[in-house]
């Protein structure tokens, strides 16, 4: 579907959006800062990365699902930063919000700033983030399937046995399997 996206179907090209939406969903609605929902919704985001996406199919290189699926999450990650660098600037130049801030709020205020993220701090986390979308792309499609349904999907054992035609011990067993192999993959270099 990938090849035939790349080659110019309109089709293809909207069925792999469609397979993409709801993960892109979950991590917008994950990373959006809850002070700017009111601003800019998950959708909107989702809609401008698969434009860009679009705009820039040419520069994509993978060949695998799991590979555009993280080139599309480093774009959303990107917008999500775009759209909250924007929005903290707007906020910085009205004037007319400002105000003396007393001694007990700024002491608040410098608490908390302890427990903020720094801008490297996010760096890594986006890092380990297309770290762990390229580590999952190298499993087995079993072994991915189970992760996501897990992780993503939030689902039970149970649940994820009735997907794939096992029972919940045998979901969990493969689970546990997916889980090492994949620890593997995120760390070579330790036996």
């Amino acid at each position: 579907m990938l090849a035939a996206a790349r080659a110019g179907s309109a089709d293809a090209l909207g069925q792999l959006w469609t397979d993409c939406r709801n993960y892109l969903l979950l991590v917008a609605n994950e990373k959006l800062d809850p002070g700017l929902k009111a601003k800019v919704s998950p959708s909107d985001l989702v809609q401008e990365t698969f434009l860009e996406a679009q705009r820039d199919l040419g520069q994509f290189r993978g060949e695998h699902a799991e590979e555009l699926r993280a080139w599309l999450c480093r774009i959303l990650i990107n917008n999500l930063a775009n759209v909250t660098r924007h929005y903290r600037d707007t906020e910085m130049r009205q004037l007319d919000r400002e105000r003396s801030l007393g001694e007990e709020v700024k002491h608040a205020a410098l608490e908390h700033a302890d427990d903020t993220p720094s801008p490297c701090d996010k760096a890594i986390a986006q890092e380990e983030l297309a770290a762990l979308e390229q580590a999952l792309a190298r499993l087995p499609p079993h072994y991915r399937q189970v992760i996501r349904l897990r992780y993503d999907g939030h689902m039970t054992f149970a649940a994820i046995g009735e997907v794939i035609g096992c029972s919940s011990e045998a979901a969990r067993k493969l689970w546990g399997r997916a889980v090492g192999l994949l620890e593997k993959e995120l760390n070579p270099h330790e036996k």
